[in-house]
Protein backbone atom coordinates (compact mmCIF):
# COMPACT_ATOMS: atom_id res chain seq x y z
CA UNK A 1 0.00 0.00 0.00
CA UNK A 2 0.86 3.74 -0.47
CA UNK A 3 1.30 5.86 2.67
CA UNK A 4 3.03 8.50 4.35
CA UNK A 5 6.25 7.15 6.84
CA UNK A 6 8.03 9.46 8.98
CA UNK A 7 11.86 8.92 10.02
CA UNK A 8 15.04 9.77 10.33
CA UNK A 9 14.43 13.74 10.63
CA UNK A 10 12.20 15.60 13.06
CA UNK A 11 9.35 17.74 11.96
CA UNK A 12 7.88 17.48 8.35
CA UNK A 13 11.44 16.99 6.90
CA UNK A 14 10.94 13.42 8.24
CA UNK A 15 7.53 12.57 6.44
CA UNK A 16 8.44 10.67 3.07
CA UNK A 17 5.82 9.02 0.78
CA UNK A 18 6.52 5.34 -0.06
CA UNK A 19 5.49 1.83 -0.48
CA UNK A 20 4.39 0.30 2.88
CA UNK A 21 4.40 -3.39 3.81
CA UNK A 22 -0.07 -4.06 4.64
CA UNK A 23 -1.05 -5.52 7.94
CA UNK A 24 -4.10 -7.87 8.53
CA UNK A 25 -6.47 -7.83 11.43
CA UNK A 26 -6.05 -9.19 15.04
CA UNK A 27 -8.87 -10.09 16.52
CA UNK A 28 -10.97 -7.63 17.75
CA UNK A 29 -10.02 -5.59 14.72
CA UNK A 30 -10.47 -4.28 11.50
CA UNK A 31 -9.03 -3.45 8.68
CA UNK A 32 -10.30 -0.16 6.93
CA UNK A 33 -9.52 0.95 3.16
CA UNK A 34 -9.27 5.37 3.51
CA UNK A 35 -11.09 7.16 1.46
CA UNK A 36 -10.06 10.64 3.26
CA UNK A 37 -7.93 11.63 6.20
CA UNK A 38 -7.98 14.58 8.07
CA UNK A 39 -4.64 16.81 9.81
CA UNK A 40 -4.49 18.28 13.01
CA UNK A 41 -2.17 20.00 14.40
CA UNK A 42 -1.16 17.45 16.87
CA UNK A 43 0.15 15.53 13.80
CA UNK A 44 3.01 18.52 13.74
CA UNK A 45 4.04 18.52 17.30
CA UNK A 46 4.37 14.42 17.27
CA UNK A 47 6.68 14.47 14.30
CA UNK A 48 8.25 17.25 15.54
CA UNK A 49 9.47 15.74 18.82
CA UNK A 50 10.72 12.63 17.04
CA UNK A 51 13.82 12.50 15.12
CA UNK A 52 16.82 9.73 14.29
CA UNK A 53 16.56 6.44 16.24
CA UNK A 54 12.60 7.01 16.57
CA UNK A 55 10.96 4.18 15.15
CA UNK A 56 9.19 4.67 11.59
CA UNK A 57 5.60 5.30 11.83
CA UNK A 58 2.81 5.98 9.67
CA UNK A 59 1.04 9.47 11.10
CA UNK A 60 -2.28 10.47 10.41
CA UNK A 61 -5.62 10.38 13.74
CA UNK A 62 -8.80 11.16 11.76
CA UNK A 63 -9.95 9.55 8.93
CA UNK A 64 -12.93 7.55 6.91
CA UNK A 65 -13.42 4.67 5.12
CA UNK A 66 -14.75 1.15 4.10
CA UNK A 67 -14.32 -1.74 6.47
CA UNK A 68 -12.03 -4.29 3.85
CA UNK A 69 -11.99 -6.93 5.91
CA UNK A 70 -12.91 -8.03 9.73
CA UNK A 71 -10.95 -10.01 12.45
CA UNK A 72 -12.31 -12.86 15.09
CA UNK A 73 -14.37 -11.97 17.39
CA UNK A 74 -15.71 -8.46 15.89
CA UNK A 75 -19.39 -8.83 16.24
CA UNK A 76 -22.08 -5.86 14.59
CA UNK A 77 -19.52 -4.80 11.68
CA UNK A 78 -18.98 -6.80 8.15
CA UNK A 79 -17.43 -5.54 5.13
CA UNK A 80 -18.52 -2.55 3.16
CA UNK A 81 -20.03 -0.74 6.24
CA UNK A 82 -18.74 2.88 5.87
CA UNK A 83 -17.19 4.37 8.85
CA UNK A 84 -15.73 7.22 10.76
CA UNK A 85 -12.85 6.11 13.03
CA UNK A 86 -12.64 7.24 16.84
CA UNK A 87 -8.73 8.33 17.47
CA UNK A 88 -9.24 8.23 21.21
CA UNK A 89 -7.71 4.75 22.15
CA UNK A 90 -8.85 2.82 25.33
CA UNK A 91 -10.94 5.89 26.69
CA UNK A 92 -14.40 4.40 27.31
CA UNK A 93 -16.08 5.94 29.92
CA UNK A 94 -16.14 9.66 30.67
CA UNK A 95 -15.05 10.31 34.15
CA UNK A 96 -11.90 7.99 33.33
CA UNK A 97 -9.55 10.34 32.61
CA UNK A 98 -6.03 9.35 31.26
CA UNK A 99 -3.10 11.33 32.74
CA UNK A 100 -2.16 11.44 28.98
CA UNK A 101 -4.68 10.60 25.70
CA UNK A 102 -3.33 8.05 23.93
CA UNK A 103 -4.82 8.91 20.77
CA UNK A 104 -4.00 7.08 16.84
CA UNK A 105 -1.26 8.54 15.05
CA UNK A 106 1.17 8.64 17.53
CA UNK A 107 3.13 5.99 18.66
CA UNK A 108 0.75 4.09 16.57
CA UNK A 109 0.58 3.88 12.75
CA UNK A 110 -2.30 6.09 11.89
CA UNK A 111 -4.58 7.25 8.70
CA UNK A 112 -1.81 9.02 6.59
CA UNK A 113 -1.94 5.74 4.20
CA UNK A 114 -4.42 3.77 1.90
CA UNK A 115 -5.30 1.38 4.92
CA UNK A 116 -5.45 1.16 8.66
CA UNK A 117 -6.13 -1.16 11.31
CA UNK A 118 -8.22 -0.41 14.44
CA UNK A 119 -10.34 -2.17 17.05
CA UNK A 120 -13.57 -2.02 16.07
CA UNK A 121 -14.69 0.20 18.95
CA UNK A 122 -12.98 2.63 17.50
CA UNK A 123 -15.78 3.54 14.70
CA UNK A 124 -19.14 4.76 13.90
CA UNK A 125 -21.09 4.70 10.80
CA UNK A 126 -20.41 7.36 8.70
CA UNK A 127 -24.00 9.33 8.20
CA UNK A 128 -25.09 9.26 4.61
CA UNK A 129 -25.19 13.04 4.62
CA UNK A 130 -21.47 13.59 5.06
CA UNK A 131 -19.61 13.50 2.13
CA UNK A 132 -15.82 11.47 1.82
CA UNK A 133 -14.32 14.89 2.34
CA UNK A 134 -16.79 16.08 5.60
CA UNK A 135 -15.82 12.64 7.54
CA UNK A 136 -12.78 12.23 7.32
CA UNK A 137 -11.93 15.50 8.88
CA UNK A 138 -14.37 15.34 11.54
CA UNK A 139 -13.18 13.07 14.44
CA UNK A 140 -10.28 14.52 16.38
CA UNK A 141 -11.05 18.23 16.62
CA UNK A 142 -14.39 17.78 16.75
CA UNK A 143 -14.84 15.77 19.56
CA UNK A 144 -11.88 18.34 21.90
CA UNK A 145 -14.74 20.85 20.73
CA UNK A 146 -17.71 18.59 22.08
CA UNK A 147 -16.11 17.73 25.37
CA UNK A 148 -14.48 21.34 25.76
CA UNK A 149 -17.46 23.34 25.30
CA UNK A 150 -20.50 20.87 26.71
CA UNK A 151 -18.71 18.23 28.80
CA UNK A 152 -16.05 20.84 30.62
CA UNK A 153 -17.62 24.34 29.96
CA UNK A 154 -21.66 23.33 30.06
CA UNK A 155 -22.11 26.14 27.41
CA UNK A 156 -25.84 26.74 27.26
CA UNK A 157 -28.58 28.20 25.09
CA UNK A 158 -28.16 31.88 25.35
CA UNK A 159 -24.98 32.24 26.90
CA UNK A 160 -21.95 34.37 25.21
CA UNK A 161 -18.58 32.25 24.02
CA UNK A 162 -15.37 33.75 22.98
CA UNK A 163 -13.61 31.86 20.58
CA UNK A 164 -10.16 33.84 20.19
CA UNK A 165 -8.05 32.96 17.02
CA UNK A 166 -10.51 31.54 14.82
CA UNK A 167 -9.82 29.12 11.97
CA UNK A 168 -8.37 25.99 13.34
CA UNK A 169 -10.36 22.67 13.28
CA UNK A 170 -11.60 22.57 16.84
CA UNK A 171 -12.34 26.70 17.09
CA UNK A 172 -14.67 26.17 13.76
CA UNK A 173 -16.16 23.34 15.20
CA UNK A 174 -16.89 25.04 18.30
CA UNK A 175 -18.55 28.32 16.11
CA UNK A 176 -20.99 25.68 14.59
CA UNK A 177 -21.28 22.96 17.89
CA UNK A 178 -22.29 26.75 19.95
CA UNK A 179 -24.50 28.44 17.05
CA UNK A 180 -26.86 24.85 16.83
CA UNK A 181 -28.03 25.55 20.22
CA UNK A 182 -28.45 28.77 20.10
CA UNK A 183 -25.22 30.47 22.20
CA UNK A 184 -23.89 33.80 21.14
CA UNK A 185 -20.56 33.77 19.90
CA UNK A 186 -17.67 36.26 19.46
CA UNK A 187 -14.64 34.92 17.59
CA UNK A 188 -11.24 37.32 17.11
CA UNK A 189 -8.00 36.80 14.04
CA UNK A 190 -5.94 39.05 12.46
CA UNK A 191 -7.38 37.66 9.27
CA UNK A 192 -9.69 39.99 7.76
CA UNK A 193 -10.63 37.07 5.20
CA UNK A 194 -11.05 34.59 8.19
CA UNK A 195 -13.07 37.25 10.40
CA UNK A 196 -15.43 37.31 6.90
CA UNK A 197 -15.25 33.40 7.11
CA UNK A 198 -16.53 33.26 10.91
CA UNK A 199 -19.60 35.45 9.89
CA UNK A 200 -20.39 34.15 7.19
CA UNK A 201 -20.68 30.56 9.12
CA UNK A 202 -22.28 32.46 11.94
CA UNK A 203 -20.57 34.03 14.11
CA UNK A 204 -22.49 36.99 15.89
CA UNK A 205 -19.10 39.34 15.84
CA UNK A 206 -15.97 38.95 14.15
CA UNK A 207 -12.94 40.98 16.18
CA UNK A 208 -9.80 41.98 15.03
CA UNK A 209 -7.51 39.93 17.63
CA UNK A 210 -4.70 42.93 17.42
CA UNK A 211 -7.08 45.13 19.46
CA UNK A 212 -7.84 45.40 23.35
CA UNK A 213 -10.47 42.77 23.83
CA UNK A 214 -11.51 44.87 27.17
CA UNK A 215 -12.69 47.35 24.62
CA UNK A 216 -14.05 45.78 21.79
CA UNK A 217 -16.12 43.64 24.14
CA UNK A 218 -17.23 46.57 26.27
CA UNK A 219 -20.70 45.16 27.51
CA UNK A 220 -20.86 42.63 26.01
CA UNK A 221 -19.19 40.22 28.63
CA UNK A 222 -18.54 36.52 28.21
CA UNK A 223 -19.75 33.15 30.11
CA UNK A 224 -17.05 30.96 28.53
CA UNK A 225 -14.08 31.51 26.47
CA UNK A 226 -12.83 28.32 24.94
CA UNK A 227 -8.65 28.59 24.80
CA UNK A 228 -5.81 27.64 22.74
CA UNK A 229 -3.82 30.08 23.15
CA UNK A 230 -2.50 30.57 26.08
CA UNK A 231 0.22 33.20 27.48
CA UNK A 232 -0.66 35.78 24.91
CA UNK A 233 -3.76 36.41 26.25
CA UNK A 234 -4.91 34.16 28.82
CA UNK A 235 -4.19 37.78 32.23
CA UNK A 236 -6.85 39.68 29.73
CA UNK A 237 -9.87 37.43 29.79
CA UNK A 238 -10.41 37.70 33.31
CA UNK A 239 -11.18 41.60 32.51
CA UNK A 240 -14.22 39.99 30.18
CA UNK A 241 -15.40 37.56 31.91
CA UNK A 242 -18.90 37.47 33.83
CA UNK A 243 -18.71 36.29 37.69
CA UNK A 244 -19.12 32.38 37.55
CA UNK A 245 -17.45 32.30 34.14
CA UNK A 246 -15.59 30.12 32.61
CA UNK A 247 -12.26 29.30 30.62
CA UNK A 248 -11.87 25.90 28.64
CA UNK A 249 -8.30 25.66 27.95
CA UNK A 250 -7.15 22.87 25.42
CA UNK A 251 -3.78 24.69 24.22
CA UNK A 252 -1.00 26.81 24.83
CA UNK A 253 0.15 27.93 21.31
CA UNK A 254 2.04 31.31 22.46
CA UNK A 255 3.22 29.61 25.47
CA UNK A 256 2.73 27.91 28.83
CA UNK A 257 3.49 30.53 31.17
CA UNK A 258 1.25 32.64 33.01
CA UNK A 259 1.17 35.07 36.24
CA UNK A 260 -2.02 35.93 37.83
CA UNK A 261 -2.90 37.63 40.94
CA UNK A 262 -5.48 35.24 42.72
CA UNK A 263 -7.85 37.63 43.63
CA UNK A 264 -8.64 38.01 39.86
CA UNK A 265 -9.85 34.44 40.30
CA UNK A 266 -11.60 33.86 43.24
CA UNK A 267 -14.06 37.13 44.20
CA UNK A 268 -15.49 36.79 40.89
CA UNK A 269 -15.44 33.22 41.45
CA UNK A 270 -14.12 32.23 38.02
CA UNK A 271 -13.05 28.49 36.66
CA UNK A 272 -10.40 27.53 34.78
CA UNK A 273 -11.19 24.21 33.17
CA UNK A 274 -8.28 22.17 31.23
CA UNK A 275 -9.48 19.43 28.97
CA UNK A 276 -8.11 17.13 26.29
CA UNK A 277 -9.57 14.97 23.03
CA UNK A 278 -12.65 13.09 24.58
CA UNK A 279 -13.79 9.33 25.64
CA UNK A 280 -15.52 7.03 23.44
CA UNK A 281 -18.77 7.65 25.19
CA UNK A 282 -18.52 11.26 24.24
CA UNK A 283 -17.65 10.40 20.29
CA UNK A 284 -21.36 8.69 20.26
CA UNK A 285 -23.04 11.58 22.31
CA UNK A 286 -20.92 14.15 19.57
CA UNK A 287 -22.04 11.97 16.63
CA UNK A 288 -25.81 12.08 17.70
CA UNK A 289 -25.51 15.54 18.13
CA UNK A 290 -24.14 16.02 14.76
CA UNK A 291 -26.67 14.07 13.17
CA UNK A 292 -29.49 15.67 15.32
CA UNK A 293 -28.42 19.44 13.58
CA UNK A 294 -27.29 18.31 10.31
CA UNK A 295 -23.56 19.76 11.14
CA UNK A 296 -21.00 19.68 8.31
CA UNK A 297 -17.40 19.91 9.26
CA UNK A 298 -15.67 23.30 7.44
CA UNK A 299 -13.50 22.17 5.16
CA UNK A 300 -10.52 24.41 3.80
CA UNK A 301 -8.92 22.48 1.47
CA UNK A 302 -7.82 18.88 0.14
CA UNK A 303 -4.50 16.80 -0.88
CA UNK A 304 -3.72 13.45 -2.57
CA UNK A 305 -2.26 11.86 0.04
CA UNK A 306 1.65 11.89 -2.02
CA UNK A 307 1.11 15.60 -1.20
CA UNK A 308 0.82 15.23 2.27
CA UNK A 309 3.71 17.68 2.82
CA UNK A 310 2.06 20.34 0.95
CA UNK A 311 -0.55 19.59 2.84
CA UNK A 312 1.29 19.92 6.52
CA UNK A 313 2.97 23.11 5.52
CA UNK A 314 -0.19 24.80 4.90
CA UNK A 315 -1.64 24.05 8.33
CA UNK A 316 2.29 24.82 9.93
CA UNK A 317 1.75 28.06 8.38
CA UNK A 318 -1.87 28.64 9.94
CA UNK A 319 -3.61 29.85 6.78
CA UNK A 320 -6.85 27.62 6.92
CA UNK A 321 -10.40 28.13 7.86
CA UNK A 322 -11.96 25.14 9.22
CA UNK A 323 -10.32 21.37 8.47
CA UNK A 324 -7.35 20.95 5.92
CA UNK A 325 -7.67 16.67 4.47
CA UNK A 326 -5.80 14.20 2.14
CA UNK A 327 -7.75 12.26 -0.46
CA UNK A 328 -6.61 8.93 -0.29
CA UNK A 329 -8.85 6.67 -3.12
CA UNK A 330 -11.53 7.38 -5.05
Amino acid sequence: MKGIIHSEKSGIAGMNYRDLQEMQPQRGEIKIRLKTAGLNRRDLFVMKNRGKGDKPFIPGSDGAGIIEEVGEGVKGLKTGIEVIINPSLEWDRVEDIPFTPKILGGPSNGTFAEYVIIKADNVVQKPSYLSWKQAGVLSLSALTAYRALFTKGQLKKGEHLLIPGIGSGVATYGLLFAKAIGANVTVTSRSDEKRKQALKHGADYALDSGSSLKEEINNRKVDIILDSVGAALFPTYFEILKPNGRIVNFGASSGNEVELPLRTIFYPQFNILGTSMGSQEEFVDMMDFIEKHQIKPIVDRFYPLSEAVAACERLDKGKQFGNIGLLISE
